[in-house]
């Protein structure tokens, strides 16, 4: 008979048997349980010792079902999706994985951004219409080293993708209130408020994580104050960017292009999603990829591992290596 159990929320992965080579040798049975949105949890759940998280949303009415749960532990870094403070009040502790996928954010980041700066999409749509010139997918297009790159949030995956940028010549501006101007200069970035980052920048990047403060942090009057001719890249969680702004600013020309790895609605999250319903996927001058920003086969593994085996720490009453204490800051 096992001597734990460990539900699996949800999963997009072909199997368990990351999870189940990590947890299966301490006495653990693993059931997957496919609840993505976090309903009905509590049915494969309520006895569980631990629980992996995907996408599920564990809320304080689910934690506080939970008969004998120990840790919550999230298979990404971000645990908005978790009640940190519900977890740690019945007697759980949370967990993360907060450096995995930084370069794969940060290649993806960069990915979107040159597509769209170098106009390639717009080039291999006129080609395949037999419009052969270098005017065919557009004006005006810059070297990158005249271009001022715009970084909002400047933690981990933002200083990576700070480094690559500078590689390739943009001079680079940052928002974020939690970093210190000297600690920006040491990385050869400009400390600037966000209005400031707004109209200078010919790339806005958002890499924060998703509090209440940063929810629609990109809305109506921030797209407006953009330069027409720059580019919005959100590869941070979807509802930082609010999508019907989004919508006008792209149709209106407010901004030039954007490219999202999440819409606003988060599709993972729903049982029912149908792109229709977002506007934005109408347009040829927004580029959204599915949430995929994290993904390397590396770090696929490495995500697996990390989760399973903090949740085998907890378990085997040994101190997990990334605790996420409440109230404590939100990984970027």
């Amino acid at each position: 008979m096992a001597k734990f159990k460990v539900v699996v929320s949800d999963y997009d992965y072909p199997d368990l048997t990351i999870e189940k080579s990590i947890l299966e040798p301490i006495g653990a049975e693993v059931v997957g349980a496919q609840c993505k949105t976090g309903e009905g949890l509590v049915e494969y759940a309520r006895d569980a010792d631990a629980i992996l998280i995907q996408y599920a949303k564990v809320m304080r009415p689910t934690i506080e079902k939970l008969e004998r749960c120990k840790a919550l532990c999230r298979y990404g870094a971000g645990v908005d999706i978790v009640d940190v403070e519900a977890a740690y009040e019945h007697g759980m502790v949370v967990t993360n994985v907060p450096h995995y996928c930084v370069e794969e954010v940060a290649e993806h980041v960069c990915a979107l951004a040159f597509m769209m700066l170098r106009r390639i999409p717009w080039y291999s749509a006129a080609t395949r219409a037999g419009k052969w010139h270098w005017t065919a997918g557009g004006r005006p297009i810059h070297r990158f080293s005249t271009l001022t790159w715009g970084q909002i949030a400047l933690g981990q995956i933002g200083r990576r993708i700070v480094k690559y940028v500078q590689a390739f010549g943009f001079k680079v501006i940052s928002y974020d209130p939690y970093v210190s101007a000297e600690a920006m200069a040491e990385a050869g970035v400009e400390k600037v408020d966000l209005d400031t980052l707004l109209a200078r920048a010919d790339v806005v990047c958002v890499q924060s994580p998703l509090t209440e403060e940063t929810r629609h942090l990109i809305g109506e009057p921030q797209l407006r104050a953009m330069k027409p001719e720059a580019v919005l890249i959100n590869c941070a969680r979807g509802p930082i960017v609010d999508n019907k702004a989004l919508y006008r600013a792209l149709t209106e020309g407010w901004i030039a292009a954007a490219g999202l790895d999440d819409p606003e609605e988060e599709p993972a999250k729903l049982l029912d999603w149908d792109p229709r319903r977002n506007p934005i996927f109408s347009l040829d001058n927004c580029f959204v990829t599915p949430h995929s920003s994290y993904y390397s086969e590396e770090s696929i593994v490495e995500a697996r591992r990390t989760a399973a085996e903090e949740a085998a720490a907890v378990l085997l009453g040994k101190q997990p290596r990334y605790l996420v204490k409440p109230g404590g800051p939100r990984p970027q």
